[in-house]
């Protein structure tokens, strides 16, 4: 004999009423006893002797559950590292800008106890314009007549003389440097004393000229502003002596001289107000 399809779906729907009927009465029972009924003791047996099973469960599906965590928290680091970055740049501006501002602070302070260990009467200024070719030794600075500045004066770093005002407008000024080829200032060797003229050349060296031959030149001494001539205070510093050649058809040895100021990096400067104004000492050369 055989069954149809239709009456085979009608069989497994009573079957599945029944079952829901069963389980709808179960539910009622086991909510309505007391937690000491049989049901809840069967519930308690039965969960007992699967906890082993479901500790076995637990333990070999926590490597895919960690994974799952982990891509879910790197989701969320993508979703926010737009944001860090630009945290993270805001915070390099800010460090970048506290350290510029310490180290002008650190030039700026090493420039007035320069002045002011000197008594020098003087301006400070920022330099503004580098040298325009390879061959010109000139700077421009922000300080001009308004602040007081005049052409002949002098203009330090901390480290030392790097030039004179050479040009001034009323809010800015041309410096020429001592590496400049029509630069020349009267010099000293600190030790002995010896006396000549620090000049400059078109390749930027400076050399201290006209020193007697019989004078004791060390690698290594300074060379101070004699005060001769009356453009430079005395005592300035310019450099130390770099090289000294001295051969028997010289009237002269030649001494090559390293500035003690960074001249390529100037960034502040000072100007002696009130310094002797007079024309600049000429080069060897001129």
């Amino acid at each position: 004999m055989r069954i149809s399809e239709r009456e085979k779906r009608g069989g497994d729907g009573w079957i599945l009423a029944l079952l829901l009927v069963v389980a709808f009465v179960l539910t009622t029972v086991y909510f309505r006893e007391s937690p000491t009924g049989p049901l809840h003791t069967a519930r308690s047996g039965v969960q007992a002797a699967l906890a082993p099973v479901s500790r076995v469960g637990y333990a070999a599906t926590s490597p895919v559950r960690a994974v799952g965590s982990w891509f879910g928290d790197l989701g969320v680091s993508r979703s926010d590292l737009e944001a860090l970055r630009t945290q993270n740049e805001e915070m390099r501006a800010r460090l970048a800008a506290l350290e510029e501002a310490r180290q002008e602070n650190e030039r700026l302070r090493e420039l007035v106890e320069f002045v002011e260990a000197r008594e020098f009467d003087a301006v400070g200024a920022r330099v503004i314009g580098k040298p325009a070719t390879l061959w010109e030794g000139v700077i421009t600075i922000d300080r001009g007549t308004a602040e007081g500045v005049e052409p002949g004066m002098p203009v330090l770093a901390a480290q030392g003389l790097i030039g004179q005002i050479v040009e001034v407008t009323q809010h800015s000024s041309r410096v020429r440097l001592i590496t400049d080829q029509r630069s020349g200032v009267s010099a000293m060797l600190q030790s002995t004393r010896a006396e000549g003229i620090v000049n400059g050349s078109i390749e930027g060296d400076i050399t201290l000229d006209f020193v007697s031959r019989e004078s004791t030149v060390t690698v290594g001494e300074a060379v101070l502003t004699s005060g001769m001539g009356g453009v430079y205070p005395k005592g300035l510093l310019i450099g130390e002596v770099a090289d000294v050649q001295l051969n028997e058809a010289d009237l002269f040895p030649r001494i090559r001289l390293r500035p003690t100021a960074d001249l390529a990096g100037l960034e502040e400067v000072v100007v002696l107000i009130g310094a002797p104004i007079e024309s600049e000492v000429t080069g060897g050369g001129e």
